[in-house]
């Protein structure tokens, strides 16, 4: 697998069935869409500021929040670290739930601030990812997906991104972890299946966010043109008459 495709002969990449299926998703994905350019921002300092603002708010409304810190002339984390969370709140306020928000904010950046100098090279200098990910784990308002946000697309590391799109894909597909079904059971999956590669995990959690965008959405899934139809176990129940011949398919 690459992030320009995969040709079907090229198997030996690939980590038994699992590994192929989500080979295919992908190839299907990327020819549908086309290649995403995620993630979003400027600069890594953007990335990550999104990572924090995007938790419970849709991305137009970060990308005011993000809009405003440009503004203000807000654009690294020392910035952030001297700025008081009052006014930090009142520049975010877009993004919702902004008190909270700039605690998190302000939190990450006494965090690199006060253990690398306000240098993010140094935050992401360690080839210890897991240890890397556990230390942002540990800061108040850093959770899984955030974390993971912030390891694949502002370090550049092979850490799959999880989040509500691609579980409700993947449950809809009818792939789904072998064994606990929490949010290191479904990156398992992915990491057990696909080699670890930072740009194709990128370019895999973009394209999953743009169909269900696009197609597998939560409600009222249009199925009936759908890229992954015939590898799909409710695209493939799908029928164009709808709820004359079979049900809806189902919200997940």
């Amino acid at each position: 697998m690459s992030s320009g495709g995969c040709q079907s002969g090229n198997r030996d990449t690939l980590r038994g069935d699992a590994g192929a299926r989500l080979t295919e998703i992908y190839r299907r994905l990327l020819a549908a869409y086309g290649p995403q350019g995620w993630w979003p921002g400027d600069s890594r300092f953007e990335m990550i500021a999104g990572a924090i603002l995007t938790q419970a708010a849709a991305w137009r409304n970060v990308e005011q929040a993000l809009g405003n810190l440009r503004a203000a002339g807000i654009a690294d984390w020392p910035a952030v670290h001297r700025m008081d969370a009052a006014t930090l709140a009142r520049v975010i306020r877009p993004s919702g739930y902004y008190n909270m928000k700039a605690r998190k904010m302000k939190a990450f950046a006494a965090y690199v601030c006060e253990r690398h100098g306000g240098d993010l090279d140094a935050l992401f200098a360690s080839d210890d990812m897991d240890g890397l990910r556990a230390s942002l784990l540990g800061i108040y308002g850093i959770g899984p997906e955030t974390a993971d946000d912030i390891l694949l697309y502002a370090a550049g590391l092979p850490s799959f991104v999880i989040d509500a799109y691609t579980i409700r894909i993947m449950e809809r597909v009818g792939m789904v972890p072998a064994g606990r079904a929490d949010y290191a059971g479904w990156q398992g999956l992915f990491h057990a299946a696909v080699p670890p590669d930072a740009p194709v995990y990128n370019e895999y959690h973009a394209l999953l966010d743009r169909h269900h965008k696009e197609a597998c959405t939560k409600n009222n899934p249009r199925c009936g043109g759908c890229c992954l139809r015939e590898v799909c176990a409710v695209g493939r129940g799908w029928s164009p008459l709808g709820d004359i011949m079979s049900p809806r398919p189902p919200a997940v």
